[in-house]
């Protein structure tokens, strides 16, 4: 056994409590993106990494809607919300990302579909820091809008996430509020949230999450 450990994993001011592969560090989600726009391919290899997440039954529950020309653009920033299109309105590439409620194979509820979808987004955001750029979800959009702008039905979809994606950006153009959130998050210690054997009980601050929000 060595006498020393070896020395902890830092990368983007984030610090590992444990052995892990850096790509977990890297990835986080900015605000300041450049205008600079994404060709074909490199949008096709982004949507690849979301096609082969894991998915219960293999039902692949997910439906991704993008938009990259101006007039589409204009209309998916339409739906968010104003604390969100301030920043989003550089990024090249927006997106939504929707969970089909229901089994494909028999029309039954899908329990996991909410599940499954997360963990496809969670596959391109860390293609897309492979590619390098940036891919930032957001929730601050306006449901409703999103269902009529984006015709998706309202029975057995659930639209999940706006998604902006594209290379990282000047963070002079943001906002003072935005500039002032501009940085990796940190995260919960592992002894919060893992537990051997049983939930124990909870307090109401238990499941509280650090203060800064990006994630």
């Amino acid at each position: 056994m060595p006498d020393t450990l070896p020395d902890p994993l830092v990368v983007n001011s984030r610090t590992a409590d444990a052995s892990v592969d850096p790509q977990f560090l890297d990835r986080w989600s900015p605000r300041a993106f450049s205008p600079e726009p994404l060709d074909e391919a490199t949008i096709m290899s982004l949507f690849e990494a979301a096609r082969w997440a894991p998915s219960s039954g293999n039902e692949q529950p997910w439906i991704y809607l993008y938009a990259t020309v101006p007039e589409e653009r204009a209309r998916f920033l339409d739906i968010l919300d104003e604390s969100n299109r301030i920043w989003v309105k550089h990024a090249p590439m927006i997106a939504f990302v929707v969970a089909r409620l229901t089994l494909a194979r028999n029309g039954k509820p899908n329990r996991t579909a909410r599940f499954d979808a997360g963990s496809s987004w969670l596959s391109l955001a860390l293609e897309a820091r492979k590619l390098g750029l940036y891919a930032h979800a957001m929730a601050g959009f306006d449901l409703n809008k999103a269902y009529d702008s984006l015709n998706v039905p309202r029975d057995g979809y659930e639209v999940m996430a706006a998604i902006a994606i594209g290379k990282y950006g000047d963070p002079s153009q943001l906002d003072e509020r935005n500039r002032g959130r501009e940085k990796p998050s940190g995260r919960r210690h592992v002894s919060e949230f893992v537990f051997r054997g049983q939930l124990p009980t909870l307090t109401s601050d238990s499941t509280q999450s650090p203060h800064d929000s990006d994630a």
